[in-house]
């Protein structure tokens, strides 16, 4: 047995002790999670009773690994907008690719990324990468400072030595890092855009970042998109003149709202405000840029560090039409490949945000595997390499009783100007990583060893 898998179990049996089985501290423990607003769509984000943990030399592969992997994605990301040609193999709509060719007016393409990976058997798999309005960072920041002094962590720590990795001061330092890039000037006005629909009881991750921001002694407000305007070179909300923007909506999210005449656009295209992450983040977020990244053809000059990573660490991906293309250095039929060997592989919609559903190929006959190929005709979707998650069990509290369940387990490595410094866990019990009263974020600690 692991050093890992040693404190864990010792953990669970502590929950099983007389000191901690009556569950007594598990409602303090809820109520503060909902006064620290650490909830989303009425439920608390971590109904987990434990915090995940990863060891000192797995997060210090994780950076490893993940700091390539985003140098790559940067490095494509700049070989699209030098041949725009390859841009079709992304299926971006006409205004997307409008957008991707303003310059943002800063070096990194992606200022702030999540890499949506699987850490098993000691090695990361990255199943997505999430530029476009990645999440997550500020929950877990809350949940991490939570936990840490629960009164079961607090005894485990008589024992353990534990490390935090929190990023809200790594997305400020970010923020405005971007912005000094942008040439922007002393103390920024910042907005942090999201969609508001008047009062919700329902907080938001971005209140969090506001919060932390003001105290920090930034001026920022919650800002919806229509309530912009850009008059007399600048962009505003009421009496506030923006220099920053942090964006929360996605370009398809935005697109789907609004045109090109929008006054964000105009305010971006004339470089008037400073926006994180700039409309080019799409490029990556798409799935099928995973594709591009997985082509020899195309990373042939790219750095060996950078190729070891993307072969060992991401997995094959194609946007599904009909084509040749290659696997392992042979040529393929794609359509044909796919309907021969679902069992090894899975269709995404290429867009996270379109609201598609999914195909698991091991899950399904041959019958609704055609079927499902024949909604990637009617949708741009990718496929990609089977992936197995994690799988680690999580104690939970059922009806005031302890219940341990295996959880899949995504790990969410945070890139801030291409440098690793934070990270989350998703757990979930089924299939996909969805949302469901038994999934949620848990806090993430650096197991350093025993005391």
């Amino acid at each position: 047995m692991s050093q890992l898998d040693e404190a864990i179990a010792r953990y669970h049996r502590m929950l099983q002790s007389d000191a901690f089985r009556d569950m007594a501290w598990v409602p303090a423990l809820r109520e503060r999670m909902e006064a620290e607003k650490l909830s989303a769509g009425g439920r608390l984000l971590c109904p987990f009773l434990r915090p995940h943990l990863i060891t000192r030399r797995q997060y210090e592969a994780l950076v490893k690994t993940s700091e390539l992997l985003v140098s790559a994605v940067d490095r494509m990301q700049h070989l699209l907008m030098e041949a725009p040609a390859l841009l079709g193999r992304l299926d971006l709509l006409p205004a997307e690719k409008m957008l991707a060719t303003i310059e943002p007016g800063y070096k990194t393409v992606d200022v702030i990324c999540r890499l949506d990976s699987h850490l098993t058997g000691g090695a990361l798999h990255l199943v997505h990468y999430n530029a476009d309005s990645p999440s997550g960072i500020a929950w877990a920041d809350g949940l991490s400072e939570l936990f840490y002094n629960s009164p079961p962590v607090k005894e485990f720590r008589k024992r353990h030595t534990l490390t935090r990795v929190g990023g809200k001061k790594h997305l400020l330092a970010a923020l405005l890092g971007a912005y000094k890039q942008f040439g922007g000037k002393g103390r920024p006005k910042i907005a942090i855009l999201e969609f508001r629909s008047g009062f919700s009881a329902t907080p938001s991750e971005y209140e969090l970042f506001r919060d932390f921001f003001r105290r920090e002694g930034y001026d920022v407000e919650l800002v919806s998109p229509d309530q912009l305007e850009f008059r007399n070179g600048v962009l505003r909300r009421g009496p506030l003149a923006i220099d920053l923007v942090y964006r929360r909506i996605s370009v398809q999210e935005f697109l789907q709202r609004f045109d090109l005449t929008h006054p964000l656009v105009q305010a971006y295209r004339a470089r008037a405000v400073c926006m994180v992450n700039s409309f080019r983040s799409e490029l990556a977020d798409k799935r099928a840029f995973l594709g591009l990244l997985t082509d020899e053809s195309l990373t042939g000059k790219f750095p060996a560090a950078e190729r070891k990573a993307i072969a060992e660490h991401v997995p094959w991906t194609r946007l599904v039409a009909p084509s040749k293309t290659t696997r392992k250095g042979r040529t393929i039929d794609l359509e044909d490949y796919i309907l021969k060997h679902r069992e090894t592989l899975v269709l995404k919609p290429n867009d996270e945000h379109s609201g598609q559903s999914t195909f698991l190929g091991w899950e399904m006959d041959a019958p609704g595997w055609d079927r499902a190929m024949q909604q990637t005709r009617r949708a741009p979707y990718v496929v990609q390499e089977r992936v197995d998650p994690a799988v680690v069990q999580f104690p939970l509290e059922t009806y005031g009783h302890l219940e341990f369940k295996d959880m899949r387990v995504d790990l969410h490595p945070h890139a801030y100007l291409g440098r690793v410094l934070s990270c989350s866990s998703w757990l979930s019990s089924g299939g996909l990583p969805g949302f469901s009263s038994s999934s949620g974020l848990a806090p993430t600690y650096i197991l350093e060893g025993s005391k």
